[in-house]
This record gives C-alpha cells, sequence and structure tokens, in this order.
C-alpha cells in the first residue's frame, strides 16, 4: 500500500510488535478478538477447549502492533498482549551456584553478635 502522505520521520521509527497469548480453556469462542483485529492477526482454529468451543490462534504474528484491541475486547480475559521488546530484553536470571549466598548470612550474624555486645555494655548486665 502506498501512502500518498508520509510522515518524515517515517524511516527512523518501526511500529511496535507484540506477542499474543491465549489461555485457551478460559476462552468461550465468541470471537470478538478476530473480528476487531485490525491487522487480522487471530483466526478461529480448527481445535476444540474442554468447554466445546474452538479458541483462536495466532496466524500472523509478526503483523501485531501491540494495540492490545483483542485484550480489551475479550469478555473472559482470555487473552493478553505483551511488548515484544521488553520480552526479549527480560532473559530469565541465572542462578547461582552452591555458596553464592552464605557470604550475606556470615555477615549478618557478625552484625547480630556487635548488637548483642554493645546492649550488654549499655545496660551494665552481663
Amino acid at each position: 500500500m502506498k501512502l500518498w502522505r508520509k510522515p518524515l520521520d517515517a524511516d527512523d521509527w518501526e511500529p511496535p510488535k507484540g506477542k499474543i497469548y491465549i489461555i485457551e480453556e478460559r476462552c468461550k469462542g465468541c470471537g470478538f478478538c478476530e473480528e476487531f483485529c485490525p491487522r487480522k492477526v487471530l483466526e478461529e482454529s480448527d481445535k476444540y477447549n474442554s468447554r466445546g468451543y474452538h479458541p483462536p490462534e495466532v496466524v500472523n504474528p509478526d503483523d501485531c502492533v501491540h494495540c492490545e484491541l483483542c485484550e480489551l475486547i475479550c469478555p473472559e480475559f482470555a487473552i493478553f498482549v505483551l511488548d515484544a521488546k521488553e520480552m526479549e530484553s527480560k532473559k530469565p536470571k541465572k542462578k547461582r551456584g552452591k555458596g553464592g549466598g552464605s557470604k550475606k548470612t556470615s555477615q549478618k550474624k557478625k552484625s547480630s553478635k556487635k548488637q548483642t555486645s554493645k546492649k550488654t555494655k549499655k545496660g551494665g548486665r552481663k
């Protein structure tokens, strides 16, 4: 589609991308998300959920512009959209090996001993 009018900085930015998640068991097959998606990203699937409805499936994931209209219009809250860039930046953290937290616990024990010794000096009791 050729635009007859284009913003001057249109080449400097790219449209946002979204990743659609569907909770199939919650869906009641109303089709609102499929009908009102401006980019026609969703379609009715051939499979059934446990309620006997056809949940939607993501057909064109690259066309999603993260408008969240499907999320807002779903009466059962069975669909949600996350920003694709945020998902890429949030990688799972690596777990520490054994002994990774032992230094902190030993420092806490030392500080608690110092506090108890100060209390005994101030109070005069031992």
